[in-house]
């Protein structure tokens, strides 16, 4: 019944034939189920490409088989495993191939199954390994389910937490053949909510981005790890609801102003079985962010942070002792964002990294030796996104760069000793790089805000040998469908600071009609909405554009690939010119002939939820309707890694938590809202709609709810949720934009 009344609602709005002599009854008409359930209009992707150690060849998973194919030519070489030899013992079913790891002399090969999710990035399954000499499918262990399982250098062994302790499975073949098929445990005070050895907590995890924390050392006879004792961290509780009683589940979550985990870093040495602890400093309340072993196999690499995250100091561990010694000191007077771009060369003395001392993030190398910069390899008033890799025989660093334009990027190299910077790849739109070992081929994909994503293999000097996936289904399919295409506009905010945007209009666009507006935002700091690449705006706005409704997004003061001083302009008042500037692109919006001034929506998802609720209430007069999904509403809820790093604590900048949290604003909202929350949130926890619903009832106003048992920030708990979801929030859009009809009754 949704579909034919929503197909009631093209029919109306399109009727006739418009100004252009297009009408959006020429072409197939998108469904809602074609979009969310169907997944027609999906793009096609290469994944799986794993760089062989001869850098002329990858590995790549075809239907039930790892091939391993030449990229000069694309011709198979050979079969590294078959899926009929991926059948564990007892079982009848081959292990996926999806997710392999294989050993650095690429003999043998790390598989799971039946994984299962902890938080956003973290799991664990049952681990094999796979030798490719024997043929033999071996299980890691049989003692329960692990978690991040890893190569030794050699092969010879595997490292892998279970239950929050750290062991290592010895296959056998290297200097402990006596230990072969051991599984040898290295800590054994691990404990669910206090002691965590291997892996990190879950606000490390959320915010620092990363889960596996152990590392092996170039010689594989040693393993740093990190221990977090979170015995102090308070509590959240989760509840499902599947049983006659609901389930609780208790984690450590710190919220802005509370006790972290107290963490330290150790050394195990596989040799002396001895563990060493890393010297962190007298300061216990402080971060560390990444840990990465030098070329040098006894020294190890660490960022130390303290907790308003505006200093960072990258130390050498000597792995005998634990003893440190501080190379290179940087002070920022907002906050210094965390990145895995730092490559320590060969030679020992010397580190590529990337920092916004300059006011834009640039990649710089530094002696080890004395933290002295060596020089600046990259300027200019772009921001380098992404550290590529450094070609240490040939002296190049290949990079991506937001240029010619924030909206674009581009691949670069540039040689170590700065000189013959040459632009790889750089065609109008979005460009990435995935290069060979050897650094002489790389993998291009390249999509445009119209144009699905085009993967071609090409060499070091950028040019293009074969195409390995061109997504012509797709675009035949935007054809037949009437996808409209995407443009992008600026327009002067305060202070005469200019502001992106991009907008789908529908594709019978008729400039002298009145169309309503739907802001799709997110907003939050240093990411991009406003991108020439694909996926900017999904098939589901484009269905929206074919309801007859204009869809446009802001970047807002505080999202990136404009240099530090944009991106930081929010410190202390996150959400405050972030609000703003949404407002004031709607005004602006008003103000062109082709909008109603008087339908103009907005809608986001976690930080673009809070931000959506902000904008209802703070700038009322503006937006008609909004839809926030998982929004924090209190600043004061969330954890305290990301709200300190922009905000401090509570205590210390009590005035923009109190401005700039959405239930302080309730009695402002005029538009109609919905609000939807998964009620397992481990990051954005439920907590923050219940404390608006409450907000808004004491202020008296109306607003629509949905909520999601079991589900998390995803809310994808159950097959049918995203569908419900996606069909929720349309009818709720067109309900309040396109006209006053509650399709739902129909």
């Amino acid at each position: 019944m949704r579909t034919k009344v929503m197909k009631c609602f093209l029919l109306s709005l399109l009727a006739g034939v418009t100004a252009t002599g297009i009408t959006q009854e020429e072409f197939k008409r998108m469904t809602l189920e074609d979009v969310i359930k169907k997944r027609v209009f999906s793009s096609k992707i290469v994944s799986g490409i794993h760089p062989m150690k001869n850098g002329k060849q990858y590995g790549q998973v075809k239907k039930d088989s790892l091939n391993v194919y030449d990229y000069a030519t694309g011709t198979r070489q050979y079969t590294i495993v078959t899926a009929r030899q991926l059948t564990p013992p007892g079982d009848t079913t081959p292990l996926s191939l999806g997710g392999y790891e294989l050993s650095d002399d690429e003999s043998r090969i790390l598989l799971s199954k039946d994984e299962e999710s902890i938080y956003r990035y973290s799991s664990k399954a049952f681990f094999y390994v796979f030798d490719r000499s024997d043929s033999t499918l071996v299980s890691l262990s049989e003692k329960g389910k692990q978690r991040l399982a890893a190569f030794s250098p050699d092969g010879n062994k595997v490292a892998f937490v279970r239950d929050n302790n750290l062991f290592i499975r010895h296959l056998g073949t290297g200097i402990r053949d006596n230990l072969a098929g051991i599984e040898q445990q290295i800590t054994f005070d691990g404990k669910m909510n206090e002691i965590i050895n291997g892996t990190t907590d879950w606000v490390y995890e959320e915010e620092f981005g990363f889960t596996r924390a152990f590392f092996w050392s170039p010689d594989g006879q040693r393993i740093a790890f990190y221990r977090f004792d979170e015995t102090n961290v308070r509590e959240y509780e989760l509840e499902y609801y599947e049983d006659l009683y609901p389930e609780i589940y208790r984690f450590k979550y710190p919220k802005a102003g509370e006790d972290n985990s107290r963490v330290n870093l150790f050394i195990y040495d596989l040799a002396t079985e001895k563990t060493v602890p890393v010297d962190l400093g007298p300061e216990q309340d402080i971060y560390v962010p990444r840990i990465k072993w030098t070329a040098d196999p006894g020294i190890l690499a660490l960022y130390r942070m303290n907790r308003h995250q505006n200093k960072l100091e990258l130390l050498l561990a000597e792995a005998l002792t634990g003893s440190t010694r501080i190379v290179l000191t940087e002070e920022n007077p907002w906050y210094i964002d965390i990145t895995d771009d730092w490559t320590f060369l060969k030679d020992r003395n010397t580190v590529v990294l990337t920092s916004e001392r300059d006011g834009y993030n640039h990649i710089y190398l530094f002696s080890l030796t004395d933290g002295t910069m060596i020089r600046q390899l990259t300027s200019g008033p772009y921001d380098v996104t992404q550290l590529n890799g450094v070609d240490e025989v040939n002296g190049m660093v290949y990079f991506q760069m937001a240029i010619p334009t924030p909206m674009d990027r581009s691949v670069f190299s540039v040689a170590l000793d700065g000189t013959g910077l040459h632009q790889l790849a750089g065609k109008p739109g979005t460009n990435r790089a995935q290069f060979s070992s050897d650094y002489s081929m790389y993998i291009a994909t390249w999509s445009d805000i119209n144009t699905p994503p085009v993967v071609t293999v090409n060499t070091a000097t950028g040019e293009v040998l074969r195409v390995l996936e061109s997504n012509e289904k797709l675009k035949v399919k935007m054809k037949e469908y009437g996808f409209s295409e995407a443009g992008f506009f600026s327009f002067k905010a305060g202070d005469s600071l200019e502001l992106n945007g991009c907008i789908l209009k529908p594709l019978d666009f008729d400039s002298a009609r009145k169309y309503p507006v739907l802001f799709v935002i997110y907003g939050g700091p240093g990411s991009q909405t406003v991108q020439n690449r694909w996926g900017s705006f999904s098939a589901w706005n484009q269905f929206l554009a074919q309801q007859g409704i204009v869809l446009v997004s802001v970047d807002n003061r505080g999202t990136g690939g404009r240099g530090e001083v944009f991106k930081k302009s929010t410190y202390l008042q996150l959400g405050n010119y972030e609000t703003r500037d949404q407002v004031t692109a709607a005004r602006y919006l008003g103000t062109l002939p082709f909008v109603d001034k008087d339908r103009i929506g907005m809608w986001g998802w976690s930080f673009g939820g809070y931000l959506t609720l902000s904008c209802l209430t703070r700038g009322a007069d503006v937006f008609s309707m909004g839809v926030a999904v998982a929004p924090v509403t209190n600043w004061k809820y969330y954890d305290n890694i990301y709200t300190e790093r922009f905000m401090r604590t509570p205590l210390e900048n009590e005035r923009g938590y109190e401005d700039n949290s959405p239930v302080n604003h309730a009695s402002g909202l005029k538009g109609k809202l919905l609000i939807i929350h998964g009620m397992a949130d481990d990051n954005v926890h439920a907590q923050n709609t219940y404390a608006m619903i409450s907000a808004l009832v004491e202020a008296d106003k109306q607003f629509d709810l949905q909520v999601y048992p079991n589900s998390n920030h995803g809310i994808y708990s159950g097959p049918n949720t995203t569908w419900h979801l996606y069909s929720r929030m349309t009818g709720f859009i067109l309900k309040h934009l396109v006209q006053d009809t509650d399709i739902e009754k129909k």
